[in-house]
């Protein structure tokens, strides 16, 4: 069964990351009196970001009473703030590596472009307008982690996507991240294939134990996977 749906992640995925989302998940915390290490930040990187919050502070919040669903909305709000005005700033906003010609490789194909991200909405549509991706009509259709009622690693966002795509059936969907939560959200939709890339927060050992079907350096690798 041939793949009719490509399943994207953004940011360490298809567009440069360089550690900026961990800084400002790090700075919205240390805002509110949390000083949490990267080391901890990174492998919640996939995560809907107010689950990821949430995880934190209840490691190092003592007092349980205090983590309140305000509590992680503000400081939600604040990586939300923070990370747009990041990305509406930037100068260093890019595509990976053959991101952009893998996926107009894969749409003139007729394999349809799905985005998915543990991003909100809003921050986005803020890299799809800085990256005119629209425009270049290099994707099909976008879906945040606000938007579904679980973020990864549930189906949610896949299965959404599968109906926005017209695919019936997860054999022929390709989903592809760079974290562990990325494929486990592959693997729990029942993709054909779940495709890591190095290119994010994880590196090639500490992906391997997830299981993937594929770990790739290079995006484009893509094209031989699915061909």
């Amino acid at each position: 069964m041939s793949i009719k749906l490509v399943v994207f992640d953004m940011a360490g995925t298809t567009v440069r990351d360089e550690n900026k989302v961990t800084e400002t998940f790090r700075t919205a915390l240390f805002k509110f009196g949390y000083l949490i290490p990267d080391s901890e930040i990174n492998p919640l990187m996939g995560y809907k970001k107010s689950v990821a919050i949430t995880k934190m502070l209840h490691k190092y919040e003592p007092a349980a009473e205090k983590i309140t669903p305000d509590l992680i909305n503000e400081i939600h709000q604040e990586f939300i703030r923070l990370m747009i005005d990041y990305y509406q700033r930037t100068h260093t906003l890019e595509a990976l590596p053959n991101v952009e010609s893998t996926m107009r490789i894969l749409r003139a194909a007729g394999i349809k472009i799905g985005l998915n991200t543990g991003f909100s909405k809003d921050i986005a549509e803020t890299i799809i307008e800085r990256l005119y991706w629209r425009e270049q009509a290099l994707f099909d259709f976008l879906i945040a982690s606000d938007e579904v009622e679980e973020g990864r690693p549930s189906p949610d966002m896949i299965n959404h996507l599968m109906k926005l795509s017209g695919v019936s059936s997860p054999l022929e969907v390709a989903k592809v991240g760079d974290t562990e939560v990325d494929v486990r959200e592959g693997q729990n939709a029942n993709c054909k294939y779940v495709i890591a890339v190095t290119t994010g927060a994880f590196t090639r050992s500490e992906l391997e134990p997830y299981k993937p079907t594929h770990i790739i350096d290079d995006i484009a690798e893509i094209l031989d996977i699915i061909d």
